[in-house]
């Protein structure tokens, strides 16, 4: 069953939603080359705490970050350590928040001095990806016409979609109903509502579609070790438009 949020959730919702925004480009902005990813989790940890929040991943089904920190070919889920930042990679950090119960998720690819044009255009393509998904993400419409839109953003561009990893629904929990692939034909699968609110993720390889899991559980890479990207919003359906919950507040009072 996917859950409709009420007008206070939502309020709920929205202020998880511009916490792990914020968090996010706190930490974009802390990434340098020599930076290791444990030390961005450490970060991370510790504006959670400051705002009186938590993490959504730290513990779920026993994921040992705070965050997610996946460079160049993992596509997501890494696993924060001693990994040093280097000059041409791209790292998607993946934020999750619990505030007062509700759970803000997002996620960004940020370029740390990438100059390949190829990796460029990817990370473009991603975020157009993700734009033109949510655009599709209003009262009336299909599920699909999110998941549609996204596939053919990136394959028009040239890149490929994962298929095993979705988006999903999210609210008091992390994954709730309904699943969101990232391919598909339009006009299937339910009709959305006002008061949803989905967490839309295109993960967009540069190369092939296939992905691998890691011996360590969680890890997922692509098969042909080449880069991929991924973005994340969750948004809200409303009548007409979706409401991005997980802006940063400077952007979101625009």
């Amino acid at each position: 069953m996917i859950i409709i949020k009420t007008p206070e959730e939502l309020d709920h919702m929205r202020a998880s939603g511009r916490l792990a925004a914020r968090i996010r480009d706190e930490l974009a902005r802390a990434m340098a080359p020599g930076v290791t990813t444990g030390e961005l989790d450490a970060y991370a940890r510790e504006l959670m705490a400051k705002a009186g929040a938590r993490s959504a991943f730290f513990g779920y089904r026993g994921f040992p970050g705070h965050i997610c920190a996946s460079i160049n070919s993992v596509v997501v889920h890494g696993i924060p350590g001693p990994q040093r930042i280097q000059i041409g990679d791209i790292v998607s950090i993946d934020v999750g928040v619990v505030l007062d119960g509700f759970i803000g998720d997002t996620a960004t690819t940020v370029m740390v001095g990438v100059t390949d044009p190829r990796v460029i255009r990817l990370v473009r393509t991603a975020e157009d990806a993700l734009e033109k998904g949510i655009a599709k993400a209003v009262a009336g419409a299909r599920l699909s016409d999110v998941s549609h839109a996204i596939q053919h953003t990136a394959e028009s561009a040239g890149f490929s979609v994962v298929r095993e990893f979705v988006g999903h629904g999210v609210g008091r929990s992390m994954h709730e109903e309904p699943q969101i692939p990232n391919y598909g034909p339009p006009g299937r699968g339910p009709r959305l509502k006002a008061g949803m609110t989905l967490a839309i993720e295109p993960m967009i390889n540069l190369g092939a579609a296939e992905v691998e899991v890691l011996a360590d559980g969680w890890t997922v890479m692509t098969r042909d070790r080449l880069p991929s990207a991924h973005v994340e919003h969750t948004i809200a359906v409303m009548d007409g438009h979706a409401e991005i919950l997980t802006l940063a507040p400077v952007a979101a009072a625009r």
